[in-house]
């Protein structure tokens, strides 16, 4: 290994793979199935290089100075070609991640929900939730069974980034959020039984983040999932009667 390799700082494909390989054998002590470690894995893999896409692709990456227009020419072509090439890496990645599911290069096909595509959505839920209301008294049972009606509207690429939409729509939408928590969450005078039950739960953020975005696919699979029709009509209400 020459001195300039030390100084990159960089994992070996080994080194990678054992760290991998770590952490599922921890995982699996701490009771996490083999399938659903490997699948987030791959979605952190896919990350990885996504962000470091992104990175990238900001640019410029500017040709050393005095080399003449030429050299600068195919410098930027070249600077370009690696950034596509990166970007593709990061597509191959995100397919990896989903390859477990035989519908996910259809992005109109609606597969069942996993459950660590449910862990996900109230790992991303809860905080966003928080950040517009207290914790409730109540907060419904039926916390798995909302989530799977949220994610049964949408394809595994969609379900994939739906952390990220959550975060884009309690952004876009934070002040009617804040005005319709404080109006009918925890600490307002509504009842915390009936049909604005929902609020008292930090789903009702991904519920509201349907309603705005699919409406008509959200009530049928609410529907098929025999969830109480009072609890969507109490946060179709809730949403309509905050202004935008």
């Amino acid at each position: 290994m020459t001195t300039a390799e030390e100084g990159r700082q960089q994992l070996d494909a080994v080194s990678v793979l054992n760290a991998k390989r770590t952490l599922l054998q921890l995982l699996a002590r701490a009771g996490v199935w083999s399938g659903d470690a490997e699948e987030l894995i791959g979605f952190v893999e896919a990350g990885a290089v996504a962000l470091a896409y992104e990175e990238v692709d900001k640019g410029p990456w500017p040709a050393p100075e005095g080399k003449g227009e030429p050299y600068a020419s195919g410098w930027l072509d070249g600077t370009r070609a690696v950034t596509d090439a990166l970007g593709e890496v990061a597509e191959r990645a995100l397919r990896r991640a989903v390859a477990a599911d035989p519908t996910a290069d259809s992005p109109d096909e609606r597969p069942p929900v996993g459950r660590t595509e449910v862990t996900r959505t109230k790992v991303a839920m809860t905080p966003l939730y928080l950040s517009f209301t207290d914790e409730s008294d109540l907060d419904p049972e039926v916390t798995d069974q909302v989530l799977r009606a949220v994610l049964g509207t949408m394809s595994s690429r969609q379900r994939s980034r739906y952390a990220g939409r959550l975060t884009e729509f309690a952004s876009t939408h934070r002040a009617r959020l804040e005005r319709l928590y404080a109006e009918y969450g925890p600490g307002s005078a509504i009842a915390i039984h009936g049909r604005y039950s929902l609020v008292h739960s930090p789903t009702s953020v991904a519920v509201l983040e349907r309603l705005a975005t699919a409406p008509a696919a959200l009530h049928e699979e609410w529907d098929a999932a025999e969830l109480p029709p009072a609890w969507l009509d109490g946060l179709t209400t809730a949403w309509g009667e905050s202004p935008a």
